[in-house]
């Protein structure tokens, strides 16, 4: 094997992998010159170009996308293997990239990180929070962080937190303002906090009960976003009412900011849940996650009023 072409093949997977050479550069710390160089230099070894280039795109030609489906993951298998070789006697190590929704953050992922800063001092956690779900592998994530109904069936899922439900709150200063609502009904004249949702573009209907049933209310207002966050941002400020996880504004109800609305219309969400390809679950880096989530969560669990 010709040790140049060896050493520069997971730069051409990184750019396939980011969709153009300054995306793959910034991941992997060199500048565009060297990726494309990089690039060049395979190019020449095989005799073929692998990236059709445009002023606006970079797209895998055939040649490229038969080595890229070779050795993408052949490399990945080394990494993982070499991460298990070291960590037989040493600390695990390695950067752990992790896919999360924007509420796992603070519900999930926070309190793990922040534990393994001490005990996992020589591992790395990238968090890439966004509300699209995407190829976790496909994209080079080690792990994701979802909702328990959103993950496939061909990946391994863990438990992160219990269940938990979603919920209406309003700030005092709006209920005094418009009052509170009694019924589903009277949605319609309130100003609801919409959520767009990022892969489809539509407006989220709210799924609550009503008389036992599930249904999905078509809500409107002064205020749309794409993050639940901002959300409850807006309904501290009195905007209008949010839809969200409950434990996200728990700590603001005990302390009156928030006030919980229509409580027999809320429905209950799995929780969230930690997933990977099999073939990732012996990874150190993901095995020194997984335990610290869990240890984290027998102790909350024995706490009350923690999400475990």
């Amino acid at each position: 094997m010709d040790r140049d072409l060896l050493s520069h093949l997971p730069v051409v997977v990184a750019v396939a992998r980011r969709g153009g050479f300054a995306l793959a550069a910034a991941e992997l710390g060199m500048s565009a010159s060297a990726v494309s160089h990089a690039v060049r230099l395979v190019e020449e070894r095989i005799g073929q170009p692998l990236f059709a280039r445009t002023t606006r795109s970079v797209s895998l030609t055939e040649a490229g996308q038969a080595l890229v489906a070779t050795a993408e993951p052949a490399l990945q298998d080394i990494a993982e293997r070499m991460e298990r070789i070291r960590g037989i006697k040493g600390r695990p190590a390695g950067l752990l990239r992790l896919n999360v929704s924007h509420v796992a953050v603070p519900m999930a992922v926070t309190p793990v990180v922040t534990a393994m800063a001490e005990r996992y001092p020589d591992i790395t956690v990238e968090i890439f929070a966004n509300e699209g779900l995407v190829d976790i592998v496909g994209e080079g994530f080690d792990a994701g962080i979802r909702l328990g109904e959103m993950i496939a069936q061909d990946m391994i899922a863990i438990r992160l937190t219990r269940p938990f439900q979603v919920i209406i709150v309003a700030s005092p200063a709006y209920i005094g303002r418009r009052g509170r609502p009694g019924s589903l009904a009277d949605l319609a004249a309130h100003n609801c906090i919409g959520y767009r949702l990022v892969r489809s573009g539509a407006v989220y209907r709210w799924d609550l009960a009503e008389d036992g049933k599930d249904v999905a209310v078509e809500t409107r207002g002064t205020a749309v976003v794409t993050d639940s966050l901002a959300a409850i941002d807006l309904a501290l400020s009195g905007t209008g009412l949010a839809y969200v996880f409950e434990p996200l504004v728990r700590a603001d109800i005990t302390a009156g900011r928030l006030v919980q609305v229509l409580p027999q219309s809320a429905i209950e969400e799995p929780g969230l849940f930690l997933y990977f390809p099999r073939r990732s679950a012996m990874a150190p880096k993901l095995r020194a996650f997984i335990d610290t989530a869990q240890e984290i969560g027998r102790t909350s669990s024995r706490t009350p009023g923690r999400v475990a």
